[in-house]
Parts: structure tokens; sequence; C-alpha cells
């Protein structure tokens, strides 16, 4: 039997909205830990919580991230009709909008029994996975985390999908950001995960044409389920 999970695809969100409404869930499983011991009765009950979700144009900066990788001042900015956040997940500066699926696994990891490293290993595979079944082929870059095509090749090496958790008692929130039918030029207003020599891209240019959003969301959908060993719930 595998670990109950609630999916929800809310659609195009603000980001504080929605960051409020994961650490909502996430919140309630860490307290719940924190007020048992041994065998965690009054939470054992508890489903996690994935969700999809696509954001209008917002920079995030992670805890141990630096403020000089936002390339545009606050009025430009606005301009761009975006927005930017310092958070607490880990990872440096990433940009989120339309076309991008935004996914926040709020799991405990003590019930799927893996830490936190091999967590951020099985999101990885996942999206190696999806993209593979588009004909690409995905890898992990050494030294950083997410998902990168041609790592053999210095010129070339181009990010698809960026990672940044927390944890807190085994349990995460924030997640991965996988570019699908993102608009790239945002990512020139930034040095994406503090990365200064290396592109990024996503399946619409990898594949020269936009792709169906619900599609790659069901693909991707189906790999966390088996990489993870999920039961959906709607407990």
């Amino acid at each position: 039997m595998g670990y109950s999970v609630i999916y929800e695809d809310i659609g195009l969100r603000d980001y504080k909205e929605t960051w409020d409404y994961q650490a909502a869930f996430f919140n309630t499983l860490v307290e719940a830990k924190k007020n048992t011991t041994g065998i965690y009765e009054s939470e054992q009950n508890l489903p996690g919580r994935l969700i999809f979700v696509e954001h209008p144009h917002v920079y995030t900066l992670g805890k141990s991230g630096s403020e000089n990788n936002l390339l545009i001042d606050y009025i430009q900015l606005q301009a761009k009709n975006a927005t930017f956040y310092k958070i607490d997940r880990g990872g440096d500066i990433t940009y989120h909008g339309p076309g991008q699926i935004v996914g926040y696994p709020v799991f405990d990891l003590e019930k799927i029994k893996i830490g936190l490293k091999e967590y951020i290993n099985r999101i990885e595979e996942a999206i190696i996975l999806t993209i593979n079944e588009f004909g690409l082929k995905g890898s992990r870059l050494e030294g950083s985390t997410g998902v990168w095509l041609d790592t053999e090749n210095k010129g070339r090496t181009r990010k698809i999908c960026a990672i940044g958790v927390k944890a807190s008692k085994y349990v995460t929130m924030h997640g991965f950001a996988f570019n699908v039918n993102t608009d790239l030029s945002y990512f020139g207003h930034i040095n994406p995960c503090g990365f200064t020599d290396k592109g990024v891209t996503s399946l619409e240019k990898e594949l020269g044409k936009k792709q169906d959003m619900g599609m790659v969301k069901e693909i991707l959908k189906r790999n966390i389920k088996v990489i993870f060993n999920l039961d959906w719930t709607n407990q």
C-alpha cells in the first residue's frame, strides 16, 4: 500500500496566495508530528498533497540566494507585470510564469521512508521520465539540483526543470518548476539558479511547437505516482 496523497490542479494562481495555501497543509502535518511521540497516531491518517499550479510572472529568491542575481529593478519588474519574493526554500533565484508546471508536493518523507536527498532525486527522475516520453534525454548536473539537457556539452547545457524545497520534521513544501510552454525571455532578467554560464529551455522550445499542458500534466502526475508509490485519495 502506497502513501496516500490528494492531488489538485488549481490552475493559474497568485504566487503568495498559493504559498499560503500549501503552507497550511505543511503546517498541519508538522504540528501533528510535534504533538506526538513514537508512531504518529494523530496524523497517521492525514494524507499528503500534490499541488499543480501555474503562476503569473514572478521571481523567487531562496534563502541562500543573492539579490544580485535579479538583474532588473522594481520599476522594471512592474513594467514586466512581474513580482518578486524572498522565500524560505533552498536554492537561488528562479522564475515562475504561465506555461510552466509548478509542483508543490507536501509529503511526509518518513511515511515514504526516504530522506531529503532521495526525495529530490525522485522528483528529478519523474521529470526525466516525463521528458523522455517526448523524445528528450534529461539528466542531472553535478553540484546542482534540477533536470538538464546536454550536460556533457558545456556550451549547450540548459535547464528544463528547477527544484527548490524546504523540509521540517521530514515534511516537504515548495518543489519544482517544469518549463513546458514558458516565455523564456523572462529568464533573461536573472541569473537562473545563480548560474551565469548555462541556459534554460522548455518543451516548446525543444520540440518546436506548443504542447498540450493537460497531457503533460497527466504524464507527469502518473510518473510521480509511480516513482513515489502514491495512492490518490479524496479525503
